[in-house]
């Protein structure tokens, strides 16, 4: 259906893809992973014909229809959310509209003329393409993927400027499911998600007609959804028939399988030049020592491809506070008439591990702003205990960071104290090295503008710090509380506090 063919991209020396081939057939649900530069998302932008690659060619048949989604996708429009997302469907409303015309010409027209003859006849074919298109199930259509992606009926009629970044994104994954394109390339599209919208996406996805290459770094999502792997390293890809579970284990598997053989091979080898060594000047032994000779020349050596280097780093210990880290009382939160919470009560102790779930809008990211000492609230009380300092990374931290500035110029904007004269050790833990820490911010990937320039700052704070407040981190295997609403939708302002994970 899709064909990419020895694609390259380099920059300067250094090679994004040297010579990629695979194809991408009906169907298919591929998990495209890779370490944060690894070129997952120019990958995405070339299949879609955003991007030109160097050398190679994507090959697509004539009924094969492509959709991109990428990482931080921005809907520019006046119009309300339902007309914006209907939009995408313009070959239908041009047939609704001409269809409106000629019922309006056709009451002008004397019926027993040829020109309303011929109107009958052009408002059956109309019709016909309406049925064909599925006209009339479109308004359904688009207000179930609407709701599924967390919109409310309210939300329908409201300016799609008035929506933040990440409803904008749900907007542009609307129009694109909408569009059913026969490839559907999705990059980090749980981004933005709460678990209801998540997974409500997961069980659209599963039915999905088409073929689907998905950018993620939600295990789980992956898991659920891929029966393919394409692995990107170092400027190659391994594909691997299974999902990313599959991928993790397999992965090792032939990299043991290739050490051994290398190991075999360098045995034989070795054998080999002995024997050619020790028999070099016998003439009776010429013979057999030309023809191993021939035979080493032949072989093609095995080798052990490098691996990439990971991320390490550990946040050192935080002086220690006092039992009670935080409390909260009597708090009360609200946008103009939307009361987020009312009569708010908790108290946060030490060593606590805790998730903040609920619905879009239900007030986490408030609630977490409160606690960072960063959003303002009507009336109550934060009280932080003794020898606590709050560090605080936000959902959309990436927009806080200045796009023309050098990596170590952002990170020395934030340093203070003695870990000044280390900031380019701790750039290296984060892969920065050499002149990479005087790239600017803006020509980095997603997840190195996000996980690399600010990690390093949240590691500075953590050394002071005991509270720190992480959105979208593992919350099954970290979280020992969660901190739920318990009538969200409502926005009653009523908190409860579950044991568990």
């Amino acid at each position: 259906m899709l064909a990419v063919n020895n694609l390259s991209i380099n920059f300067g020396e250094r090679y994004l893809f040297d010579d990629l081939s695979f194809t991408i057939n009906p169907h298919d649900r591929i998990g495209l992973v890779g370490s944060n530069g690894a070129g997952k998302s120019t990958l995405l932008k070339i299949i879609a014909g955003i991007n030109q690659p160097m050398e190679g060619s994507v090959n697509k048949a004539r009924f094969v229809t492509v959709g991109y989604l990428p990482q931080d996708a921005v809907v520019e429009s006046d119009l309300s959310l339902y007309k914006e997302v209907e939009s995408a469907f313009e070959d239908i409303l041009q047939i609704e509209e001409e269809l409106n015309e000629a019922y309006q010409r056709l009451g002008e027209v004397d019926h027993t003329t040829d020109e309303y003859t011929e109107l009958l006849e052009i408002i059956g074919e109309l019709q016909h393409k309406q049925e064909d298109a599925d006209a009339f199930r479109l308004k359904s259509k688009i207000e179930t993927v609407l709701m599924g992606l967390g919109f409310s009926v309210p939300d329908l009629e409201r300016s799609v400027r008035e929506f933040s970044g990440g409803w904008q994104m749900r907007i542009a994954l609307a129009k694109l499911l909408l569009l059913e394109p026969s490839v559907l390339l999705l990059d980090e599209p749980t981004n933005h998600l709460d678990i209801e919208s998540l997974q409500w996406l997961e069980e659209y996805l599963k039915n999905y007609n088409g073929a689907i290459t998905l950018v993620s770094h939600d295990r789980a999502f992956l898991d659920t959804l891929t029966k393919k792997t394409f692995a990107l390293s170092l400027g190659k890809m391994e594909i691997y028939s299974g999902n990313y579970s599959f991928y993790e284990k397999e992965k090792v598997i032939r990299k043991e399988l290739v050490v051994n053989a290398m190991k075999n091979q360098q045995q034989q080898l070795k054998q080999t030049k002995e024997f050619i060594e020790r028999f070099r000047y016998k003439a009776t032994k010429a013979r057999q020592v030309q023809s191993r000779i021939k035979q080493m020349e032949k072989i093609d050596i095995i080798e052990v491809e490098d691996e990439e280097e990971e991320i390490r780093f550990h946040f050192p210990v935080a002086q220690q506070s006092g039992r009670v880290v935080m409390e909260l009382k009597d708090v009360r939160k609200a946008y103009d008439s939307n009361v987020v919470y009312d009569g708010l009560n908790y108290t946060f102790e030490r060593g606590d591990r805790i998730a903040i779930v609920g619905v879009n809008g239900a007030g986490k990211s408030t609630l977490s702003k409160v606690v960072a000492g960063v959003e303002p609230f009507q009336s109550g009380e934060r009280k932080e205990g003794y020898n606590v300092i709050v560090s605080y990374f936000a959902q959309h931290q990436a927009e806080e960071l200045d796009m023309n500035k050098e990596v170590l110029q952002t990170v020395d904007d934030v340093a203070v104290g003695e870990i000044r004269t280390r900031l380019r050790s701790i750039l290296g833990s984060f892969l920065f090295r050499g002149d990479d820490v005087f790239k600017k911010v803006k020509v980095l990937s997603g997840g190195e503008s996000v996980a690399r320039p600010r990690v390093p700052r949240f590691h500075r704070e953590q050394s002071a710090g005991n509270l720190p407040r992480r959105k979208g981190e593992d919350v099954h295997r970290k979280c020992e509380r969660i901190y739920r609403s318990e009538k969200e939708r409502e926005n009653s302002g009523e908190w409860s506090v579950a044991s568990g994970q």
